[in-house]
This record gives C-alpha cells, structure tokens and sequence, in this order.
C-alpha cells in the first residue's frame, strides 16, 4: 500500500520498512550507524593520510609547481563555504544581509554597479564590536589560519580585488 503522510506532509515509514532502511545504512556503512560516527575522528584521520601519503607524493612530483600548494591544517579544518555569483544589482549583498542579519565591512549597495570584488565574509571572535574588519586579499592569502592560501597564484590582479570581512 501507500506510506502513511502526517499531517506536516512529512512521509511515515512502516516499520519494518524503517529496519530496512537502517539495515542498508548499515551494510553502506561497514556495520556502522552514521548517527554515533564521531565526524572529528573521520577529519582527524583524512589530515593523517593526506600528511603520511599524499603530500609526500605532491612534493616529490612538484605538484605545488603545476597547481595549488600543499594543504594546510586551515584547509581541513575551515568551515564549509558558499559562493554566490550574480549580475550588477540583482540583490547579492542584499540577500547576504539577509541571511547575516546585519551589515558587513565593505559593503556598498547603490542603484548603479557599486561591487567590483570577490569578499570572503567570515566569522571571528577577534573583529570585535566596532562591526567587523576589512582584509585585503594580499594579507588575506598570507595567513596560515584561512584556507585562502591557493589563490595566491592568480596574481595580484586577482588579490587587488579579493578582501576578507570578519564579523564578530
């Protein structure tokens, strides 16, 4: 028969069903419910193997010569990030205040084309209540804590229009 629906639309699975479900979850998983895996064990052994197996193998070829540098702890351990791209004044920044719910530095909103650059909006603990603080991208890729160092091979001409904002 049909799944029962509860009445915020959300799909019931019966039972035996729900088993079912865990069961190949489990099979998927070497035996596993992903629910206990603990996700800081899992990073903590990809550093490890990329530290003992991979970045041997990028030095010895000269991987960083053709391509990006070596990674970094800031590289593993940077939070998700999200890239949004738009034509002249569809509303970017607007939606980023929206989701942020407060203005960030640098901003610059006009009926006329006003954002000519890439911003990486972050939080930190360090910006203060003063509403945050600009990084221009040449310091920003120097910094060893952010996960930015890889853009530094596209050039000052890049990193001219690349700045970070921190907000508290």
């Amino acid at each position: 028969g049909l799944p029962e629906i509860d009445q915020s639309h959300t799909i019931l699975q019966r039972p035996q069903e729900q088993a079912q479900s865990n069961l190949q979850q489990k099979d998927l998983f070497g035996g596993e419910d992903l629910s206990q895996v603990d996700k800081d064990l899992i990073f903590e052994g990809l550093k490890n193997l990329y530290k003992k197996k991979v970045l041997p193998l990028e030095i010895a070829s000269k991987y960083s010569h053709f391509s990006s540098p070596p990674m970094g702890p800031s590289d593993f351990d940077a939070k998700p990030m999200v890239l949004i791209l738009g034509q002249y004044s569809v509303g970017k920044t607007s939606f980023i205040r929206s989701l942020l719910q407060q203005d960030f530095p640098g901003q610059r909103i006009g009926p006329e084309p006003t954002t000519d650059r890439f911003t990486a909006i972050m939080h930190s603990s360090e910006a203060g209540q003063s509403g945050g603080r600009q990084t221009p991208g040449h310091a920003l890729v120097m910094q060893a804590d952010k996960p930015f160092r890889g853009l530094a091979s596209f050039g000052s001409s890049f990193l001219s229009k690349f700045e970070g904002a921190e907000l508290a």
